[in-house]
């Protein structure tokens, strides 16, 4: 006997239908969305107060301990205060233009987010009743 989507008899075609409704429209939603990014060498990746003044750490600054690291690990390959400055330079680096992208939704009509939002949810839908096992009449009859 063939069963549908997930071995279950859901129906391949809510499935299929589900699956292309919600891949469209995650499609069309994620081309909608612009990134940004504010990350370059005058520009503050970390803040804090210190004695009651803003301190900002740039992208430049970061750069510092990585280039001091890189000479001792050149030095003494074996020193890990080195390996620890250039490790930890490239994560507060990689953690900063992480942190400063910036995600905006481009300005839509009212008919392209109704339309972005029924084929995401609504494919969705489908793509998740089509998983559910359906009863039939012959299931019922059969269990009786």
């Amino acid at each position: 006997m063939i069963r549908g989507a997930g071995g279950t008899n859901g129906g391949l075609g809510r499935f299929f239908i589900g699956f292309i409704m919600m891949c469209s429209g995650l499609y069309l939603l994620l081309q909608s969305i612009t990134v940004s990014t504010g990350f370059g060498i005058g520009m503050h990746l970390f803040g804090f107060s210190l004695f009651g003044m803003n301190v900002g750490i740039t992208s430049g600054m970061v750069m510092f301990p990585f280039i001091f690291g890189i000479g001792m690990i050149f030095y003494n390959a074996r020193n890990y205060f080195g390996w620890l400055l250039a490790a930890g330079s490239i994560a507060a680096m990689i953690f900063g233009v992480i942190a400063s992208t910036h995600f905006m939704l481009r300005t839509l009509t009212a008919y392209e987010l109704i339309t972005i939002l029924v084929l995401s949810f609504g494919g969705l839908g489908l793509f998740l009743s089509s998983l559910r096992k359906v009863e039939t009449k012959a299931d019922e009859s059969s269990s009786q």
